[in-house]
């Protein structure tokens, strides 16, 4: 039997919308003695039973798995991953040696579950201690679901759970030598996901890496914050005449130029180990396009007015320096920052740099990164390309 967590009146609204995350103040029962990780029946204050999840000590307290009745057991789990795949699948994502996100989290009716698809091996990060109490099931579920697609997880939670010391990233199933290679739209990346960030690789920009491609031919290109190059290298395949790839980290670059050689991309590029924001404020020459993808500015809401003011110099510099009938991508990762903050801060930065801009395209996270309807905070990825005057 699992525990019953029992909700202050009025606070169960939100979970009759299906919202996943009920908080730690919503809640009347006194939960100080319920183990992080354990599952709870959420039931209202006239006792309507209103879903089953994870519970967590903190403002989240539960995260919710099933508004229905039902067992979170090997049926569960074999029903939820099969309709991940299914869903790749239709989008046509899941190619044997391809890259993809199968499972989103909230989008996918699984809160602090992502696992990544890489060529038949699979990365798995928990961001709830709930989701390490199922390790067994999700891997049963896996082979089940990709059959002979599947050769390898890897589970990586150490960053995410960094209060576990119990946690370690390891192999579930398989075994599989790092670096390894899988295609993304017909381009080569050598993916590390022991040493890389998060996964190995930043999937969530795939949609907006081939729409830079499309207007890159003969074009000068500034992709900062470049990681394992993926703008790059997309500018380089449709014919850019220059492409600086510029990044802080020497291990970033390192991996770019590994990517550049793997698709024999090596001319007509150059590598920057440089501060953008430094770098950005005297370029070695102009460029008609600019690509900014910063890393989260802000991860929670007391640094917020802190990363809008970093996003408003970070695009007033890029502004300042591109060429005129210029081309600026930029991104914001930060879930704070909603796209409507992002904009204004945007709109902010082209009138302090004194240029023109137009807004071409809105841009977000791609369909393998699907938004819980009921989840709106899931939309974390905001971008534009803007045209410069």
């Amino acid at each position: 039997m699992y525990a019953e967590i029992i909700l202050k009146k009025g606070k169960e609204s939100s979970v009759l919308r299906r919202h996943p995350w009920v908080f730690s103040g919503a809640i009347a029962t006194d939960f100080r003695l319920i183990t992080d990780g354990t599952c709870v029946r959420v039931m209202s204050s006239t006792g309507k039973y209103l879903g089953t999840g994870h519970f967590q000590h903190g403002s989240i307290a539960v995260r919710m798995l099933t508004f229905e009745e039902e067992e979170i057991n090997q049926k569960f789990w074999n029903q939820r991953v099969k309709r991940m795949v299914n869903l790749r699948e239709t989008l046509g994502l899941l190619s044997p040696e391809g890259i993809c996100r199968l499972c989103h989290g909230e989008g996918d009716e699984l809160p602090g579950l992502i696992l990544d698809y890489y060529n038949g091996v699979v990365v798995m990060q928990c961001h709830s201690v709930g989701m390490l109490n199922h390790l067994t099931e999700i891997t049963n579920a896996l082979k089940t679901a990709l059959g002979k697609r599947f050769k390898a997880l890897y589970h990586k939670s150490s960053d995410t759970l960094p209060r576990r010391r119990d946690v370690q990233d390891e192999y579930l199933y398989g075994d599989c030598p790092t670096p390894h290679i899988a295609h993304e739209e017909g381009i080569k990346y050598a993916i590390d996901w022991i040493s890389g960030q998060k996964t190995g690789f930043f999937i969530d920009q795939r949609d907006n890496r081939s729409l830079l491609g499309k207007m890159s031919k003969g074009k000068t290109v500034l992709n900062a914050f470049c990681y394992s190059g993926g703008f790059s290298l997309q500018a380089l395949k449709n014919e850019a005449k220059l492409v600086y790839s510029l990044d802080s980290s020497p291990k970033a670059i390192a991996l770019t130029e590994r990517n550049l050689e793997l698709n024999a991309l090596n001319e007509r590029h150059v590598s920057v180990i440089a501060d953008a924001m430094e770098f950005l404020k005297e370029l070695p020459e102009p460029f008609d396009i600019i690509v900014l993808d910063p890393p989260a500015f802000a991860k929670h809401l007391d640094k917020k007015h802190k990363a809008v003011q970093g996003y408003k110099r970070l695009n007033a510099h890029a502004l300042r320096q591109i060429k005129p009938g210029g081309i600026l991508f930029t991104f914001s990762c930060s879930q704070v920052i909603n796209k409507d903050l992002f904009q204004h801060t945007i709109v902010a930065a082209s009138i302090e740099s004194g240029r023109k801009v137009k807004i071409l395209h809105q841009l977000h996270q791609p369909a393998d990164h699907p938004i819980g309807a009921f989840h709106p905070e899931g939309e974390y990825l905001k971008g534009l390309v803007l045209y410069v005057e």
